[in-house]
């Protein structure tokens, strides 16, 4: 798979454009486009105090969903990590076996009184990765890679449930969304080289190609809820 032999090269040599170009032209056009979903008839209200929340999504490589909710005006801090699996402690080299039940995902850690759960939903399947495609995203394949949201209170079920059936009754996609919802069990951080990782190497060739018109779409088709990242803090320094 792309993503396994990228990674094992990161710090060591640059990918050819034309090895990761190989396979991707199908879904480029997918992630240069993006889409504005409507807003989730069922949320949450604004928090009237300030505090923290918790959620954990899979939508294919970590690293364009973390990079995207970076930019999210309302989000604290953006954690790359493992969800939806039985193995304990699993490493990046055992989820891409494929074997441990595991979604390569994301811990977003939000201020309510900012932004809801509705908001980070929306954000989710318009802009950070394709909910139609089944236990894949564009060139990653295997069910490490598919697309879930873990709910973590009743209401966080309930919000989620209610968007999906919105966005099926209004045959917003082309295709059927595939998107498992589920309880969360336990998230597992992903090992430090994943952390900040569309940050730190804006030019690697897939992150260019896959992840940087995800962060694109966010600033043109959200303009309300973009922001630009502190460059000194990242996503990890107030976790």
């Amino acid at each position: 798979m792309l993503n396994v032999f990228a990674r094992a090269l990161i710090g060591i040599v640059a990918i050819p454009a034309t090895v990761v170009m190989a396979g991707t032209m199908a879904t480029k056009a997918l992630t240069d486009k993006g889409t504005v979903l409507p807003k989730p008839v069922v949320d949450a209200r604004l928090a009237a105090k300030s505090g923290e929340e918790v959620a954990v999504f899979a939508g294919g490589c970590f690293w364009g969903v973390e990079a995207v909710f970076e930019h999210m005006k309302g989000v604290r801090s953006v954690v790359s990590g493992y969800a939806g699996g039985t193995a304990p402690s699993p490493s990046y080299d055992e989820v891409s076996t494929g074997n441990t039940g595991h979604a390569e995902s994301v811990r977003v850690v939000y201020d309510p009184s900012k932004v809801t759960y509705g908001q980070l939903l929306r954000v989710f399947f318009s802009i950070a990765h394709d909910p139609t495609q089944l236990n894949r995203q564009g060139p990653d394949v295997g069910p490490h890679y598919r697309s879930a949201v873990f709910y973590r209170s009743p209401e966080q079920q309930r919000i989620v449930n209610a968007y999906v059936a919105q966005l099926t009754a209004g045959k917003l996609f082309s295709r059927p969304i595939v998107t498992e919802i589920s309880a969360l069990r336990k998230f597992y951080e992903a090992e430090e080289y994943h952390q900040d990782y569309a940050e730190l190497h804006p030019n690697q060739p897939y992150i260019r190609i896959h992840d940087a018109p995800k962060v694109a779409n966010m600033k043109k088709l959200f303009p309300e809820m973009y922001r630009e990242r502190d460059p000194v803090k990242g996503s990890r320094a107030s976790r």
